[in-house]
């Protein structure tokens, strides 16, 4: 049966398939069916130019599809993480990290290692140095996952 419909349609099943796959991509983003639907295009310019050859077979097609798509999903992947470089807000989204050098009162008590401070409208947890209430902090680091700051404090604790 999928060999009746390969050569019903002919060469033209890739491209069919190719650009259904593209238009996806157009759809539902995400930069994955490009790069197969990139292959199918690449089959079906192939197959327009090898379709009489005895051993251009579905089956054959079907395994250089295979083979096209993980080669172009690779070098898909390789283009897309060399154009991640630099960028004009490398902070953008890491909160924490935009909050280092900052400073705020605790609006807790640093006890056991662990606190609170508010920084505009978000209460953020805090590890640093046992405090009281209403001490002066300077924000030092944060974690990796932006669940919590670092904090040292400004002035001197009485």
């Amino acid at each position: 049966m999928i060999g009746s419909l390969f050569y019903e349609f002919g060469p033209w099943n890739w491209m069919v398939l190719g650009l259904i796959l593209l238009v996806l991509e157009i759809i539902v983003p995400g930069v994955f069916m490009l790069w197969i639907g990139i292959a199918a295009l690449l089959i079906g310019t192939l197959s327009l130019q090898l379709w009489g050859s005895g051993f251009w077979t579905w089956q054959v097609q079907v395994v250089v599809f295979l083979a096209l798509s993980l080669a172009s999903a690779y070098v898909g992947t390789r283009i897309v993480r060399s154009r991640n470089g630099e960028t004009d807000q490398p902070l953008l989204n890491r909160r924490g990290d935009q909050m280092i050098g900052r400073t705020a009162i605790l609006s807790e008590p640093i006890r056991e290692g662990r606190g609170r401070i508010q920084l505009g409208d978000t209460l953020w947890r805090v590890s640093g140095p046992d405090l009281p209430v209403g001490a002066r902090v300077r924000v030092t680091g944060a974690s990796e996952t932006d669940l919590e700051l670092t904090v040292e404090p400004v002035e001197p604790v009485e």
